[in-house]
């Protein structure tokens, strides 16, 4: 079986380079072991925003009464909750199978291994193997969940994301280790539903890449819902008895809980890929690569969460579509990586690109910092939401934003704003002088960057 691209994994960087190799006229086959989506698509972008959106009407519906609205008793039906979520990933992986149809992609239901440079080995799941040809070869394979020692996942008492995804009963007590974008995400959803959640970070802030001003406020507002948060604070080990968990601190406090979530990063699924056998060189769990996605042997390309940070999908839809144009001889662009958008999906909402203020500063920017709460928008009054505000950072020289910083309903969507401002090169000055529609959220950029330039008219 000879292709021209043969695709090792089926997730937002697998499938996207599929599809794009299979457009620009390849013949191509796409080797996944478990679910076309990946984690993205399974168990991780997308169910997890089902859930959250549970958790959004849910909150919605018991404080009906603030919009002079009156119900009755709210209760939840949880396995029908989690059933909506496992639903939404199985239709969108069908969904993907159909586009691989459409492209005329070859979907082989296995796992893949490289034999040397051009030959994959496949194993399906009655330990059948085949062997394919391929010019080219794009290892997509992702990365899972990772752990520290004292720790280790057991899937019902110590968690990852995946079983926190789809347990048959609600904890009533959830020790989150780790305060990233994962954690911070299962923290709002369980806590909204009455769980008491205990969030561990071992750095200063809980979502410690966010500009600092953003996670402070953030940490006050999951304060203000009685969650409770450790900063700046290690964990020693869990120990585990029969019904519950305890969480051992460097400091010699203990927390018990009903179950412990881990979701302290991830690392790269690399193993038993065959990397050795074609010196492909791998550095810290990651396989290294160059701005077009190619490894150290040169008709092989690594896209996505196996290729290293920023782990994102949209990074690895990105990659993979670079490295598809790169292997067909299109010339792409090389992968950049200062204007990447980072969403958070709790609530409020955390979106952030470019510089921190922090980063600007330490970079040499002189700068002009403006920031506008959402409380100040007659939008945010009208629907009742409130909370958080946008920032800005510009270079006080050339007016180049240097970054954009949302906590606030719609963040995920308001930060597209910035992100193309800033692929246009677009100075404060621009975005001052581009009428927004009001009433709006998107109000807030236009504000802030008025506040930053000592110009703000509703603050």
């Amino acid at each position: 079986m000879k292709y021209n691209v043969v695709v090792l994994g089926g997730g937002p960087g697998g499938y996207v380079a599929a599809i794009r190799a299979a457009q620009v006229g390849k013949k191509v086959a796409i080797v996944e072991a478990n679910h076309l989506g990946g984690i993205c698509l399974n168990w991780g972008c997308i169910p997890t925003k089902a859930l959250l959106k549970n958790a959004e009407v849910f909150d919605l519906v018991k404080n009906a009464k603030k919009y002079g609205i009156e119900v009755g008793e709210v209760t939840v039906n949880w396995g029908k909750m989690i059933k909506r979520s496992r639903d939404v990933a199985k239709r969108l992986s069908k969904g993907i199978e159909f586009l691989m149809k459409k492209n005329k992609i070859d979907y082989i239901p296995a796992f893949g291994k490289l034999l040397d440079g051009t030959t994959i080995e496949t194993t399906d799941a009655d330990g059948k193997k085949t062997q394919l040809k391929a010019e080219k070869i794009i290892i997509a394979t992702g990365a899972r969940a990772k752990y520290f020692p004292g720790m280790e996942p057991d899937g019902k008492q110590i968690i990852t994301y995946k079983e926190a995804m789809i347990p048959e009963n609600q904890p009533k007590s959830l020790v989150i280790i780790g305060a990233g974008a994962i954690g911070v995400e299962f923290a709002h959803f369980y806590q909204t539903f009455g769980t008491e959640v205990t969030i561990i970070e071992a750095l200063p802030n809980i979502l410690p890449v966010e500009d600092e001003d953003i996670s402070t406020e953030l940490e006050k507002l999951f304060k203000k819902r009685k969650m409770n948060i450790f900063t700046n604070t290690m964990v020693e080990k869990i120990e585990k008895n029969k019904s519950k968990v305890k969480v051992h601190l460097k400091s010699g406090e203990i927390i018990e809980a009903d179950k412990a979530l881990i979701a302290v990063g991830v690392q790269g699924n690399i193993e038993n890929l065959g990397l050795a056998n074609c010196n492909i060189t791998v550095e810290e769990g990651w396989i290294k690569v160059n701005e077009y996605m190619e490894t150290s042997l040169s008709n092989v390309y690594a896209i996505g969460d196996v290729a290293g940070p920023p782990w994102l999908a949209h990074v690895a839809s990105a990659e993979g579509i670079t490295a598809v144009e790169h292997l067909a001889g299109l010339n792409p662009d090389p992968m950049k990586y200062d204007n990447i958008p980072g969403c958070t999906y709790c609530h409020p909402e955390v979106a952030s690109v470019g510089l921190t203020e922090k980063a600007a500063k330490e970079k040499g920017y002189e700068v002009k910092i403006g920031s506008f709460p959402f409380r100040g928008l007659g939008k945010s009054m009208a629907v009742g939401d409130t909370d958080g505000f946008v920032k800005v950072v510009y270079d006080a020289k050339y007016g180049e934003m240097l970054g954009c910083h949302i906590l606030g309903a719609e963040a995920t969507n308001l930060i597209a704003e910035a992100v193309i401002a800033r692929n246009l090169e677009t100075t404060h000055r621009e975005v001052l002088k581009t009428i927004h529609p009001h009433p709006t959220l998107s109000e807030a950029i236009m504000e802030a960057t008025a506040d930053a330039l000592e110009e703000a008219i509703h603050i």
